[in-house]
């Protein structure tokens, strides 16, 4: 009977996924795009492509929690001002995991480098409110819903510029700052993880020792990025989202715009 694929992992290879998700989760708390770290490292160590996702959802939750959690401690984010984006968000992650086998998304896939540029492009020179001024003003709620089935969809069914497509839709659609809307990206992140996780989890394509061992490393490191963004805020926020930004649409051009894994 062969071993399970974690079992199979070399000590070594196992210290490096960790130092990995280390550096994942710090900039992961910041702008998003961990991904582009995880992703790749699981692949580069010879886990079977149906478990990548699967296990990147796991240690990818353990970065979110922490992050969601240091900006909720710090009251930069309040869940009752966004429950129904929330609820859609976890909806929509459930359906998305469960349809993405049966989903063409070659045409997504397609069109994910330039999406992901162009929310870089806005917050390089769109004009981003001043925190100041935005304290009193309510956060609507009916736009809640399409934003949060729509990009906790999305996560389900792909992930990669998540965070980026949060953080920009959430400036333009609300009177929150950068640091805000990155306090409800790296909330979103969290439900949409967990339940797309719930999911993997029953079809059986988690390798858990990898996942919860890169899932405390990465926790460790989202607890340093969310500190760090927090105390930095939006001057320190904005040059790293940008600089994720461009690595994420290099990555994601290469990929899916010239045929290369």
């Amino acid at each position: 009977m062969p071993l399970p694929f974690e079992l199979a992992v070399e000590p070594t290879t196992l210290v490096l996924l960790a130092l990995v998700a280390f550096v994942a989760g710090f900039i992961d708390a910041i702008a998003g795009g961990g991904g582009l770290l995880t992703i790749p490292a699981l692949l580069t160590a010879g886990l079977p492509p149906h478990l990548v996702l699967g296990t990147n959802k796991l240690c990818a939750t353990f970065g979110s929690a922490t992050a969601s959690y240091t900006f909720y401690k710090r009251k930069l984010f309040l869940p009752m001002q966004w429950r129904n984006a929330l609820i859609g968000t976890a909806v929509g992650a459930v359906l998305g995991a469960a349809l993405a086998q049966w989903l063409p998304a070659a045409w997504l896939n397609q069109m994910l480098p330039a999406v992901v540029f162009a929310c870089g492009l806005y917050l390089q020179f769109g004009n981003t409110p001043e925190t100041a001024t935005l304290r009193a003003l309510p956060i609507a709620q009916g736009r809640q819903w399409p934003q949060g089935i729509a990009l906790g969809f999305y996560d389900g069914v792909a992930g990669p510029g998540t965070g980026a497509f949060w953080t920009v839709s959430s400036l333009l659609l609300y009177p929150i700052d950068l640091l805000r809307a990155s306090g409800v990206a790296r909330s979103m992140n969290f439900v949409s993880n967990v339940c797309a996780l719930t999911v993997f989890i029953a079809t059986g394509q988690v390798a858990w020792l990898l996942g919860i061992c890169m899932g405390m490393a990465l926790m460790a490191g989202a607890f340093l990025g969310a500190r760090t963004a927090i105390k930095g805020g939006s001057r320190f926020i904005r040059p790293v989202f940008i600089l994720v930004v461009l690595a994420l649409t290099a990555r994601l051009a290469w990929q899916h715009w010239f045929g290369h894994a």
